[in-house]
């Protein structure tokens, strides 16, 4: 296995350039959590002409909704969700400075297109290690949009965080990379 690649948020244009499809990293620093209801209330806030709640400037997003925190705990169970959910509102973030986003699951071309103007990376991390990931998670705070319960946008501190790179800065999707090597075409 290669080895993984120490990254800490916010992140840098220079960080981000490093980064290549199927790099394994472990990331230190905050990253926000949020989900599709959340995206939509930040996109249509930007629509009325407000600020986003956040400045996404150099700064990481987790498609989360965690499950409840047990006693003494940040966090319950924080899997990724489909980023496919994102597609329609991620670019709008991208324009306003957020540098990379974490999930599971293929991203749209308007989202890669995005992402490759912007200089972001689109990462992803295992859904069936839901407890494990929430073990990286040292603080977990709602910071807008609390009536949407875990769907909420929430600043989240991280150690170790474990992610690998699916699609680049340039567009190279370890999707597509990683299946040549078993395809017959």
């Amino acid at each position: 296995m290669a080895e993984q690649i120490r990254i800490t948020t916010p992140l840098t244009d220079e960080t981000i350039k490093n980064l290549n499809a199927g790099d394994s990293v472990l990331i230190t620093g905050v990253i926000y959590a949020a989900r599709d209801a959340a995206h939509k209330c930040m996109v249509e806030a930007l629509d009325r002409g407000e600020e986003l709640p956040v400045d996404f400037t150099g700064q990481m997003v987790y498609y989360v909704g965690p499950s409840p925190a047990k006693p003494g705990e940040p966090i319950g169970s924080a899997g990724p969700t489909t980023s496919g959910r994102m597609d329609a509102y991620a670019p709008r973030l991208l324009d306003k400075g957020l540098k990379g986003m974490i999930g599971k699951g293929y991203r749209s071309d308007a989202v890669v297109d995005s992402m490759k103007k912007n200089g972001v990376a689109y990462l992803v991390t295992t859904g069936g290690a839901a407890a494990l990931i929430s073990k990286t998670i040292k603080s977990y705070e709602v910071v807008a949009y609390g009536d949407l319960g875990p769907e909420a946008l929430a600043r989240m501190e991280v150690v170790d965080f474990p992610a690998i790179v699916a699609i680049d800065s340039t567009g190279r999707n370890f999707y597509h990379v990683g299946q040549k090597t078993y395809r017959q075409d």
